[in-house]
């Protein structure tokens, strides 16, 4: 075989700069934490665009630079991701990363200097990492109160604020050089479906669809070098096709209208809005046909990536995928690394940088609404009610009583993550251990969660002086933080225990 062609066993070999250009418009998952494994290195061998690492990748900040630098000795031109919202989304906790509030939260403070500080703050700390992409901000606005999956990483429903908000964030990631990435376009505000469980779809008219695309322009105006697709069908834009894998929404109104002209990354292909309705192989040729840069399969599982990269390579062979295109996407991705894929840092790792100490945790607590609450609840009992972390975003699993007793040692409670066997005898049994002591009932967006529901008003009918908190997005409660980060619980808990 010619040194100028790959091939795969049965099939007709591709120039080898056509075999680098799909590789280019790869971004993979992968397991392990140590070392690159070997099909991994192949594929970055071969022009792999980018890996995105995730809490399994994890262990503390030295290996982590480690595992970046041993990635980018492969091929140095290699860009290195990961989710960086701030909030529950906590990949890199292990390595002292910054702790900050979500995004609603820094909405409702409403000063885009604090949610620049707080963006500096992390790209920081990915730099000094060898991190060069971050898939942060979102740019979707929370509208409805039914939606699972945007809520409290939203900066809210209001786009004029949404847009300073995501001007700060990129303007701010960018003087770090790392690389920003407005997500999920064209929004993923206006749906009742999570896309990782199934197909999302936001059955708005057109007209109603235009507020939604301001936080995206406004990134464009800033200068974003990447947005992330949705997994949502729209009807009003394209009745038969996700976002991810439309023409008529990448091409025509993403870069016709919109006039972006960065790298497009598609949300991880393994989610079931596409796994289950098209499988991962098709939706990364269809995505990249329809005008897809780069396809992201976040899986740890490789053998899903490369069948996804020989679906391309195949197309590539029978020209289903024009050989135009894929160069078109390769080429964009090759100005993204030439900006970003070097660390623009050689700062030393720090677990609590100087310049960095406190903003999150003073953004969480001029982010937390209090009416109606005791100028001290100390001695109380915790009633925290939330959901298991969920497996994509929120890997910190972190407890408003843990907070509590780090303000209020007495501080007793109970946490409750999930429906129990028999409701009734935990409602007694917590009523009970409270005795005469304060009881304060946490939920996280108990309207998506009946048994939270259930057990809250059980325990209010019990205890009707009970402090109300909400840790999700604002449902009558006396406190609110927006947000289940540490530093948000932090803060909600200082105001309870009235310090």
């Amino acid at each position: 075989m010619s040194p100028f062609e790959h091939t795969s066993p049965g099939s007709a070999a591709l120039p080898v700069d056509l075999d680098e250009a799909a590789h280019r418009c790869l971004v993979a998952g992968f397991d392990g934490a140590t070392s690159v494994p070997d099909p991994l290195k192949e594929l970055v061998d071969r022009g792999l665009g980018g890996v995105i690492l995730f809490t399994r990748n994890i262990r503390d900040a030295e290996q982590v630079r480690r595992l970046t630098d041993e990635l980018r000795s492969i091929r140095p031109d290699l860009l290195v991701a990961v989710d960086n919202e701030g909030g529950g989304i906590g990949h890199l906790r292990a390595t002292g990363a910054p702790e900050v509030p979500g995004s609603y939260a820094l909405g409702v403070v409403d000063d885009p200097n604090l949610t620049a500080r707080c963006a500096d703050a992390l790209a920081a700390h990915l730099a000094a990492l060898g991190i060069t992409a971050s898939y942060a901000p979102v740019a979707d606005l929370q509208h409805r109160p039914d939606n699972p999956i945007v809520r409290t990483r939203s900066f809210g429903a209001d786009p004029e604020r949404a847009a300073r908000h995501l001007r700060a964030w990129i303007t701010a990631t960018e003087a770090r050089g790392v690389a920003s990435c407005a997500k999920h376009f064209p929004g993923h505000g206006g749906t009742a479906t999570d896309s990782h469980h199934a197909v999302a779809v936001d059955p708005r008219p057109y007209d109603a669809l235009q507020a939604d695309l301001e936080p995206f322009r406004a990134a464009i105006a800033a200068g974003v070098p990447m947005l992330m697709s949705a997994h949502v069908v729209f009807p009003a834009l394209d009745p038969n096709r996700p976002a991810t894998l439309s023409r008529r929404v990448l091409g025509d109104l993403l870069r016709h209208d919109l006039g972006f002209d960065g790298v497009l990354v598609s949300d991880g292909l393994e989610m079931k809005a596409i796994a289950d309705a098209y499988g991962e192989a098709a939706g990364a040729r269809i995505a990249l046909a329809a005008g897809a840069d780069q396809v992201l399969v976040a899986t740890g599982d490789l053998n899903i990536t490369l069948g996804c990269r020989d679906a391309v390579l195949d197309a590539l062979r029978t020209s289903v995928l024009a050989r135009e295109r894929v160069e078109e996407a390769a080429a964009r991705v090759r100005r993204l690394a030439e900006r970003y894929a070097t660390p623009a840092t050689t700062t030393t790792v720090a677990t609590s940088p100087s310049e960095h100490a406190g903003v999150g945790l003073e953004a969480a607590r001029r982010a937390v609404r209090s009416r109606g609450v005791p100028p001290a609840v100390r001695g109380a009992h915790v009633v925290d009610l939330f959901p298991p972390p969920h497996p994509a975003l929120n890997w910190g699993g972190e407890d408003l009583l843990t907070e509590v007793r780090a303000v209020d040692p007495k501080a007793t409670g109970t946490a409750v993550t999930g429906e129990c066997a028999d409701p009734d005898a935990l409602v007694e049994g917590i009523v009970r251990r409270c005795g005469a002591a304060a009881l304060v009932v946490a939920t996280c967006d108990a309207g998506l969660h009946p048994w939270q529901v259930r057990l809250r008003d059980a325990l209010l009918a019990r205890r009707p002086d009970a402090v109300r908190v909400d840790t999700g997005l604002p449902e009558g409660g006396a406190l609110c933080s927006y947000g289940r980060g540490r530093v948000s619980l932090r803060a909600v808990a200082e105001v309870l225990a009235g310090v």
